[in-house]
């Protein structure tokens, strides 16, 4: 993921797999693994001398190098960080693991789930009375992970272009999603989020933060947290604020709650945006996958675009001069795609060479 946020914004990134690959989950046909557009591929067995010196003569080429094996993995692969640094001074070197470089977890295996629920933020996300609700593997693996990572190799190239010395970037997905709750965590501290969650402003406890379901079983969701805003929302459902209490006395939510859902249960949910979407009330439609990509204010910004007859995500964010080019699909390890991969790092001759030598199949 990290990868394909630096080649969508015009980075020339060149990925190493396998030469045999490996069960992974959520394994799906190339097309549809859009992590994976926008670089080639080569196929190696880096446990062949001459793999890792092609490797390490890319290398040498590089701003930056990113692994995400286990720690130890690498240096036994002769790829570590100070051979690499060695052959490239201003090299950044990028780590991605769940648990870091260090610490007594540092070795074990885990997944998104895992990583967040050391951190404290799985426990706050759900519903009141519900297990904790695992967001996808959003959270943990693509923000404390993918985009720490990109945002610390970033940082680290530009130190290494004044300072003209490369380093390591031990981007652990624990330490991002911890840094990810700071607000969080600021907001516990002051007294102002209870360790219960679904009883807080914006995990579903507010009344005016949360989804609600129309008449179509459809939902929209809404969140006027500011008074004025609430004030805008009340209005458009007719609904008296006075029959809700003080809207800051938390023992008034639930009855809040059940007026509003009782109104918004009254007409669909396509009803109710074309009333307030876009108004101060701050309501939205949920969409699905297969929704958003129609929205209106989606497709004026191309927020979504189609790539080999995929429709996807576009990159971002956006530039005002610097524009990166439209993705190109995922390619598969094959022998025209190799060599155009490894086109902008050798020379025809040099890529001969190594396909005859065995070294690329």
């Amino acid at each position: 993921m990290c990868a394909m946020l630096l080649a969508d914004l015009g980075a020339t990134v060149l990925r190493i797999d396998r030469a045999q690959p490996v069960e992974q989950g959520n394994h799906r046909p190339l097309k549809f693994d859009f992590r994976l557009r926008n670089r080639g591929s080569i196929a190696l067995d880096l446990k062949n001398p001459a793999a890792v010196e092609l490797v390490l003569s890319l290398v040498g080429d590089a701003d930056a190098l990113m692994e995400g094996f286990r720690p130890g993995v690498t240096e036994r692969l002769g790829l570590g960080p100070d051979v690499c640094l060695a052959r490239n001074p201003k090299l950044v070197y990028g780590r991605m693991t769940g648990w870091g470089q260090s610490g007594p977890l540092a070795s074990a295996v885990g997944h998104d789930i895992n990583y967040i629920a050391i951190t404290g933020a799985l426990d706050a996300i759900g519903r009141a009375g519900q297990p904790p609700t695992p967001p996808l593997n959003l959270l943990g693996d693509y923000a404390g992970g993918a985009l720490y990572l990109g945002l610390g190799l970033l940082a680290a190239i530009i130190e290494a272009r004044q300072s003209g010395k490369g380093q390591v970037v031990d981007a652990a997905i624990v330490d991002g999603t911890a840094s990810l709750m700071s607000s969080i965590y600021g907001l516990h501290a002051a007294g102002m989020q209870s360790l219960e969650r679904g009883t807080n402003l914006t995990d579903s406890g507010a009344f005016f933060y949360d989804s609600y379901q129309c008449s179509d079983n459809r939902w929209v969701a809404i969140g006027p947290i500011e008074g004025r805003f609430r004030t805008a929302l009340l209005k458009a459902l007719a609904i008296d604020s006075d029959e809700l209490g003080d809207q800051k006395d938390k023992a008034n939510w639930p009855k809040a709650r059940a007026i509003i859902a009782q109104r918004f249960r009254a007409r669909t949910r396509d009803e109710w945006c074309a009333l307030l979407e876009g108004t101060d009330a701050c309501v939205s439609p949920v969409l699905t996958m297969e929704e958003a990509p129609k929205h209106k204010h989606l497709q004026a910004r191309q927020t979504f675009i189609e790539i080999d007859g995929m429709v996807q995500p576009a990159p971002a964010p956006r530039f005002s001069r610097t524009v990166p080019d439209q993705p190109t699909p995922p390619r598969e390890v094959n022998r025209e795609n190799t060599e155009a991969a490894l086109a902008a790092w050798m020379t025809p001759a040099e890529i001969a060479a190594l396909r005859a030598a065995g070294t690329l199949s």
